[in-house]
């Protein structure tokens, strides 16, 4: 039997759309050529306050979630930390957002 976290959930089944994520070192890259979008590994969500929160800008990428590809305000469901050692700048510049579904 697969337990849980003690505090939290195990996310899986998310889709990055405009890079990809390398796990041997634990950041983003670039994607593929010709691949679209690339299955994002299981994630650990658990909350913490603002204040205790420690996010280093010059090497997160606060990346969008969103339910599908119609990226709107209805779409959004909240932001997540990726880690990146390009700046993050540029994964905002070429639309980078994690999707739930890809239809």
């Amino acid at each position: 039997m697969k337990r849980g976290p003690e505090e939290g959930i195990y996310v899986y089944g998310l889709f990055l759309d405009g890079c990809k994520w390398d796990k041997e070192r634990g950041r983003l890259v670039d994607s593929d050529p010709k691949v679209l979008y690339a299955l994002l590994p299981v994630i650990h969500v658990s909350a913490c306050l603002q204040s205790a929160k420690k996010v280093d800008p010059n090497h997160n990428y606060i990346c969008p979630l969103y339910k599908n590809p119609s990226r709107t305000g209805l779409n959004f469901i909240s932001p997540v930390d990726l880690r990146t050692e390009e700046p993050p700048n540029k994964w905002t510049l070429r639309g980078v957002c994690l999707l739930c579904s890809k239809d």
